[in-house]
């Protein structure tokens, strides 16, 4: 479940909502900021005239926008992950490869986390970008994870994030994952058919330790058709789960 503070810091939270605005609209002005969030004016310049001055926002003209310094936050931690490190170039090999976009990401906070992406010649555009998050049960890189999870901790994530509906295609049944979990286990990959976004298809497979615990997941997307035929599956099912066990011994023995 969601950890929840015993004292929350109420002026933080009022901090954290004004980042998490600016994060969805880009830009904005002071009223438009303090309409939306239900504040006084004077509140959030303050909240605003603070960050600037940690040097978190940036001001252009009448707008407010996050700086660049969260990219610096989020490029430390990235390179902190040694399954980031070890992966990145065998991601680069795998994208040149099959011509398509190659995803890596990690579980965190029951959501899959993007650390890398890798496109190759003919990879799609998808609305994902490093730092990204992703629910787990209707993404191939999240069912690749889940499967590999212990069942006391599925049931949390369940429990916390839901099972919400991205397209027609995603599973909602508890039992129903419950069931596609185990196939996953047994294949050794998971298999997304559309179900975070139409038209799309994926394939991943885990990455995990010698001693079965997951460290993340790595995809292949493309559009469905070049993976609508038996064999063309075959074949991404074979470069991504060659690509992860590269990157299990890669982890094991660096």
């Amino acid at each position: 479940m969601t950890e929840k503070a015993n004292h929350p810091v109420k002026s933080l939270g009022k901090t954290f909502a004004i980042v998490e605005l600016l994060k969805e609209r880009r830009a904005a002005p002071l009223y438009e900021l303090a309409a939306e969030l239900d504040m006084n004016k004077s509140t959030v310049h303050n909240h605003l005239s603070t960050l600037r001055e940690h040097e978190y926002v940036v001001k252009d003209g009448d707008e407010y926008r996050l700086s660049l310094k969260f990219l610096h936050i989020g490029g430390v931690l990235r390179n902190d992950v040694d399954l980031y490190e070890v992966a990145k170039p065998k991601l680069d090999d795998l994208a040149a490869e099959t011509g398509e976009l190659v995803t890596l990401a990690t579980e965190e906070r029951g959501l899959a986390v993007v650390l890398y992406r890798a496109k190759g010649a003919q990879a799609v555009e998808i609305d994902t970008h490093v730092g990204g998050q992703v629910t787990l049960h209707n993404s191939g890189l999240g069912k690749a994870i889940l499967a590999n999870l212990p069942d006391e901790r599925v049931d949390e994530i369940v429990a916390q994030r839901g099972l919400p509906a991205a397209t027609p295609n995603t599973i909602t049944d508890s039992a129903r994952l419950e069931n596609e979990l185990q196939q996953v286990e047994a294949d050794g990959y998971a298999f997304d058919d559309e179900e975070q976004w139409r038209g799309l298809r994926c394939i991943s497979a885990p990455v995990l330790t010698d001693d079965g615990v997951v460290k993340g997941a790595i995809s292949i997307s493309a559009p469905k058709n070049r993976m609508g035929s038996e064999s063309a599956r075959r074949e991404y099912v074979e470069a991504v789960k060659n690509t992860a066990n590269i990157v299990e011994l890669s982890i094991t023995y660096s």
